[in-house]
This record gives structure tokens, C-alpha cells and sequence, in this order.
């Protein structure tokens, strides 16, 4: 953190580091083979990036999200998912994180969102579909809707 934010008030520094691992998880995103919709996540605790993940096809397959027709797979992974499976896997633990994703969650990964812990999720686009954002703050988990320039 730079000496000029330093004297800037809490919410504001929050505000300051949401923006940046947010920007991060956008350029994580450019990571995905997907075509039709790069996401990108990343798991943060303590002012530590634990985790990240980016939306694609589970390990061992070809790095081919959609049919020709631009379907997408079902076997895809959406970025969340990606991410909270990878620190199940290592040493961390989730519990009282903050997710920064690019695009707002499903239902599906709103529910591994509250099983692994993790108590924010900031997100900087809005998906089409907001039942897991209703799941989300209806377990108690702070959503922030943060769009960027």
C-alpha cells in the first residue's frame, strides 16, 4: 500500500485493495481457453492471494470449453469452483476469505462459496442470472458490487 493511502480511512484502503485483486482476477482470467466468457478468481485472506482459479476444463482434458456450435461443455469448471477446489487441495483454509471473481456467481458455486467459509465476494460484472447473489446474502455472505473502469 502506498504512503498516500495509508492515511486514508479504513473503508476507503478496503475499497482501494478490492479494485486491485479485482483487476488481478481480470487479467487471471485471460488465463481461460473459453471463448464464449473468461472468469477469473482469486481467494484472499489476510492481505494473501491463497488460491486462484480461472473458468475451464477440469485437469487432464483438452483445453476446449464449447462445441463447434459454441456450446459450452458441461464439464466445465466454472473459475470459483477452480479456485476453492485448489485450496481444499493445498494447506489453506478458506474460512473468512474474501473471493474476488469477475462475474457475479451462480447457484452452484454460491454453494460451495458458504461451505468453504469464505464471508465477501466481490465482483465487477454482473451475470444475467442473480439466484446465487439471493443465496449468498440470504447465508450471510457480504456481496460487493464493484464494476470497473
Amino acid at each position: 500500500m502506498t504512503r498516500e493511502a495509508a492515511s486514508l480511512p479504513q473503508d476507503e484502503k478496503q475499497r482501494l485493495l478490492d479494485e486491485r485483486y479485482l483487476r488481478m482476477a481480470h487479467i487471471w482470467s485471460e488465463n481461460s481457453y473459453c471463448k464464449r466468457r473468461r472468469v477469473g478468481a482469486l481467494i484472499v485472506k489476510n492481505q494473501m492471494i491463497i488460491s486462484d482459479g480461472y473458468n475451464g476444463t477440469p485437469s487432464g482434458f483438452n483445453n476446449v470449453c464449447e462445441s463447434p456450435e459454441g456450446t459450452t461443455f458441461p464439464f466445465v469448471l466454472h473459475a470459483e469452483a477452480n479456485a476453492i477446489t485448489k485450496v481444499a487441495r493445498s494447506n489453506n483454509s478458506s474460512e473468512g476469505s474474501t473471493l474476488y471473481v469477475t462475474a457475479s456467481p451462480c447457484m452452484e458455486c454460491s454453494k460451495l462459496i458458504i461451505q468453504s467459509g469464505i464471508k465477501r465476494v466481490v465482483f465487477s460484472e454482473l451475470y444475467r442470472i442473480t439466484d446465487g447473489l439471493d443465496l449468498l446474502r440470504d447465508a450471510g455472505v457480504e456481496t460487493i458490487y464493484l464494476p470497473l473502469e
